[in-house]
């Protein structure tokens, strides 16, 4: 067990002594829980080692303890009949509270009518009429189906010459003389990038139908698709570099390399706009070098919010990208050495939540005056924070300096005061403008959509792959972000996107799409 320092000095204010007491209730609740938890495995393991391994018990032998068992339970007790008292009255039955059904779902009516035999009058004779109706909604689930869209081009000539053949132009497919229709290719994305529903699975789902559909050719589509929207992607993605400040983060994706190496690990990298610019774009690098960030963040002027990751030192040199630190990772470097060193990892966490406390108190402010544009709220977060939090860090920066020389550099909490103090001027940046976050936390949540597609597809089979998943990606996740239903956006822009104008692609971009007028594909149906 690691000895507690008794020390260092503990915080005069009364506050900062509070979330202290907190911190150190929070990590005495883990502890006990898990003590609990590897009393529990200790205690199966050592049954697993030395105890019985059946858990049946002898019938032969209860009847050992047979009399000790009916004198425990005690003589048998006829209740007797007890007098009629009168029932309570009942509480009114509360509602409960269904919600409506949305008035945009297609209804069928569904007419039930009484048989024939019963509409005469059982006093006079006259057949009954109508009056009124009893009218009851029920949520009904219809499977999803395939169909097969039949384009019939009737073909004309003049029957004097012979000649002179007319036939209505092709309309436009996603896939030149490919088998899918739009709405299929936005479905298998839709279903492995926002569902993530592997291909292998769909692949099973669509024989059900008895459609057999190659993984391969489901792979395939996914490709075209990519190639059909990256443009929609390109432009999204220069809107996020015009934003005042992105967020940025990576995660590791598993990639089939084809030369012979077995399984590689590329990366996936999101990026984020602000509140004006309101895109989420992911891209694909086979690995973690440098050039990756280099190349995406070439001509940005702004802030840039990411972890410490030495990759992207090199673009804030020249100071054109300003570098924003993430208290989300600077506490988890102490939350992490709080086993070996708990009292001044406790101290500099009960700091941390003080910080969380005044972006709370911001964020409550914001909600309670809706008439507040963003510059008004900005401005009030800005002023809140060098009131409140400014002697927060400068208290955390005073201990963090004398801190430093007590400790081993490579130990948890050494390891901890050097990230902090090494990447100080970032930490403090939010100190600079309310428009900026205090962490980095829009683009870890951007990443859990990976870390889940992750667990069920497993690994991309290509570089090329990487490159899909990250447009798919980026169209899905930025869809949900504003509220667009994935599917209805991708099935209407494939079906468009290849005959639209290059010069108005920004009507596409998923904030500013409006859908065709036309449900139903173009062309006569008979």
């Amino acid at each position: 067990m690691t000895p507690i320092d008794t020390e260092t000095p503990l915080p005069d204010d009364i506050e900062a002594a509070h979330r202290l007491i907190r911190e150190l209730l929070a990590t005495l609740r883990e502890q006990t829980h898990l003590n609990a938890n590897l009393q529990h495995q200790l205690e199966q393991l050592l049954r697993k080692l030395y105890g019985r391994k059946s858990e049946k018990l002898d019938p032969n032998q209860l009847l050992l303890f047979a009399r000790e068992i009916l004198e425990a339970g005690g003589p048998e007790i006829t209740p007797e009949p007890q007098p009629a008292t009168p029932a309570a009255p009942k509480r009114p039955i509360q509602g409960h509270g269904r919600k409506p059904l949305p008035a945009t779902l297609p209804r069928k009516t569904v007419l039930h009518e009484v048989a024939p035999e019963t509409l005469p009058c059982p006093d006079c004779g006259e057949v009954r009429r109508p009056f009124g109706e009893d009218v009851r909604e029920q949520l009904e689930y219809v499977p999803a189906s395939l169909i097969v869209l039949r384009h019939v081009r009737p073909k004309y000539a003049c029957k004097a010459c012979a000649a002179n053949v007319v036939i209505a132009e092709r309309l436009p497919e996603p896939i030149e003389k490919g088998l899918p229709g739009p709405g299929l290719m936005a479905h298998v994305a839709v279903s492995k990038y926002a569902d993530h529903l592997p291909l292998y699975r769909q692949e099973g789902i669509f024989k059900r139908f008895g459609v057999e559909l190659a993984r391969s050719t489901l792979c395939d589509w996914m490709a075209a698709s990519a190639d059909l929207l990256d443009p929609i992607v390109a432009e999204m993605f220069k809107r996020v570099l015009r934003s005042k400040v992105v967020q940025t983060d990576d995660t590791p994706v598993k990639v089939q390399d084809h030369d012979g190496k077995g399984i590689k690990t590329g990366r996936l990298w999101v990026q984020i706009g602000d509140h004006d610019h309101r895109y989420t774009v992911y891209d694909y690098t086979p690995d973690r070098g440098g050039d990756g960030p280099r190349r995406v963040f070439k001509g940005y002027k702004g802030y840039l919010q990411a972890d410490a990751y030495s990759a992207y030192d090199s673009l804030f040199t020249d100071g054109t990208i300003v570098e924003v630190g993430c208290w989300m990772h600077a506490r988890r470097k102490f939350f992490e050495a709080k086993a070996s060193d708990p009292v001044r990892s406790h101290l500099v966490m009960a700091w941390v939540v003080g910080l969380y406390e005044v972006e709370d108190d911001a964020k409550k402010a914001q909600k309670q005056h809706p008439e507040w544009d963003d510059a008004t709220w900005h401005a009030y977060r800005y002023e809140l924070r060098l009131k409140r939090s400014r002697p927060i860090l400068d208290a955390i920066h005073a201990w963090l300096v004398a801190e430093r020389p007590k400790t081993l550099p490579k130990s948890p909490i050494g390891d901890a005061i050097g990230y902090a103090l090494n990447h100080w001027n970032a930490l403090i940046r939010p100190l600079d403008a309310g428009f900026l976050e205090i962490d980095n936390g829009a683009s870890e949540r951007a990443m859990k959509p990976v870390a889940l597609g992750r667990k069920n597809w497993l690994f991309a089979g290509s570089d090329q792959g990487g490159k899909t998943a990250a447009t798919l990606m980026s169209l899905c996740t930025t869809c949900k972000d504003l509220g667009v239903e994935p599917f209805a956006y991708l099935r209407d822009v494939l079906g468009r996107v290849s005959t639209h104008p290059q010069s108005r692609i920004e009507e596409l971009l998923p904030d500013r799409w409006k859908p065709a007028e036309a449900a139903d594909p173009p062309g006569r149906k008979g």
